[in-house]
């Protein structure tokens, strides 16, 4: 299961993303930027008529375990995922990417210490298991931003965040490969506002309205300010630059709001499945 989940993740893009492309191409005004998108689709189609992977970054793994009311684990997770990636990665399905952090070498096997991050995480309301595989490319996180803000820097109505989210975008350009998706997480201390910000962009649809008001309200506005800036597809200019901005939050020390921007390329390689009490399995691209 564990192995067609990989697999489903990697060639094409999840459905969201696709439906996000095509309802750009609508909208846009540039003509480079369209036969921009036009490309970016055709690629997409093209990956899943043949069984490819759209783009030749494998990116980075992070899976997602969300227990469901009453499920307990009882195998050695980190084991078996790493048995899927590295199968996946021999057969020419992933270019071998991860290495040392220190000495560089190549494992040739996308696997290492704690690669791949594995998340856990529960949710008693749902009644199954579900399992994410999400691979997100490295080029754009060279251009993800943090800031730990003071209450003074926030600022009325958060327009410090909102100002450092758009420098963010600005200071990026091309270099994410937009249009991108953009994952902000807010709250906590720095390392929560980092995984809030990947699992944002890795768990959620990239169309979906977020059910917290306020930050449904920030999405789009982020959402709407990016695309006016006029970077568009692969930073050759137009009104697409970003796909969606999705907001997690977590309550806060007083004297403190860290914040983290994530970018993710336009290629979104996540898929789904969800195990059921009786025994049936499904794999969803989204």
């Amino acid at each position: 299961m564990a192995y067609n989940i990989c697999k489903t993740a990697i060639i094409g893009v999840a459905e969201d993303c696709l439906k996000l492309l095509e309802y750009h191409l609508e909208k846009e005004r540039n003509d480079r930027a369209a036969k921009t998108l036009e490309t970016m689709i055709e690629n997409v189609k093209l990956a899943e008529k043949t069984g490819k992977t759209p783009c030749q970054s494998p990116g980075y793994p992070v899976v997602y375990v969300i227990l469901g009311k009453g499920y307990i684990l009882n195998l050695d997770l980190k084991r078996v995922l790493s048995s899927v990636i590295q199968r996946i990665t021999e057969e020419g399905y992933l270019r071998p990417s991860i290495v040392h952090p220190l000495t560089r070498k190549n494992t040739g096997r996308n696997v290492g210490v704690n690669v791949p991050d594995i998340e856990i995480l529960h949710d008693h309301s749902l009644e199954y298991m579900e399992v994410i595989f999400s691979f997100k490319g490295c080029g754009a996180e060279l251009f993800n931003a943090c800031k730990v803000f003071t209450p003074a820097e926030i600022g009325r109505n958060s327009e410090g965040i909102k100002r450092f989210v758009l420098e963010a975008v600005v200071r990026a350009g091309g270099g994410p490969c937009p249009p991108c998706a953009i994952g902000v997480g807010i709250g906590g201390q720095i390392h929560q506002a980092a995984k809030l910000s990947r699992k944002a962009i890795s768990i959620r649809r990239w169309d979906d309205i977020n059910p917290e008001p306020e930050l449904a309200s920030l999405e789009k506005e982020l959402y709407e300010k990016i695309n006016m800036l006029g970077i568009g597809p692969a930073g050759i200019g137009g009104d697409t630059t970003c796909l969606a901005v999705k907001v997690e939050w977590a309550y806060t020390h007083t004297a403190i709001l860290p914040v983290v921007v994530n970018f993710h390329c336009w290629v979104a390689r996540r898929a789904r499945a969800r195990m059921h009490p009786d025994g049936r399995i499904e794999i969803l691209k989204w």
